[in-house]
């Protein structure tokens, strides 16, 4: 089933994501509903956060970047991150326009460092510690973030954050053209 997705301004994309566990009710359904929300929204990432959750939930997929020579590292990355910790981040920052489902029509350049490592269960619950590096390890960053309660336009120059304000508000009002079902927090 395809989920609204929260737009910018719901204070559930604010709040620290909780821990769950393999008896979270119908997880596996949720799951399922992100990855169709997400896909029939053109991302490659998706926060339980933005569907309303928060849980330590998100999932990614790349895998619509498949035949792209430009993203060879995304061939086969899908996966599920379930309570999810960042261990470790190395390398020299890059930066990179992001975007985001629940910020629809803007994009901007987002500094991370290029090499993570990271624990997570997946939907199964087993274990994994993995490292991820270039734009795998930054779609997990950005989602990451989602579970902290934080988003990408956090990690902007507060200059650019303050000459994007009314774009940000537009968008909460509900004031953007999108083709995908959306929950504006201020729209009448």
């Amino acid at each position: 089933m395809i989920l609204p997705i929260i737009a910018y301004g719901d204070p559930v994309l604010r709040k620290t994501g909780i821990d769950i566990d393999i008896n979270y009710p119908d997880l596996q359904k949720l799951i399922a509903d992100m990855f169709e929300t997400m896909n029939n929204a053109k991302g490659i990432g998706l926060a339980a956060h933005q569907v309303g959750k928060s849980i330590r939930l998100f999932i990614v997929d790349g895998s619509s970047y498949e035949d792209d020579e430009e993203y060879p590292e995304l061939h086969g990355f899908k996966k599920v991150f379930i309570n999810a910790r960042i261990l470790e981040e190395n390398g020299e920052a890059w930066g990179y326009s992001e975007g985001c489902l629940s910020i629809p029509k803007i994009r901007e350049n987002v500094n991370r460092l290029p090499t993570i490592r990271i624990k997570y269960c997946d939907e199964h619950f087993v274990a994994h510690e993995d490292t991820f590096t270039g734009i795998p390890a930054r779609i997990i960053q950005h989602e990451y973030d989602h579970i902290d309660g934080k988003l990408f336009v956090d990690r902007i120059k507060p200059l650019r954050r303050t000459l994007l304000k009314s774009r940000l508000n537009d968008i909460s009002k509900g004031n953007v053209d999108i083709n995908y079902k959306m929950k504006f927090p201020l729209k009448k």
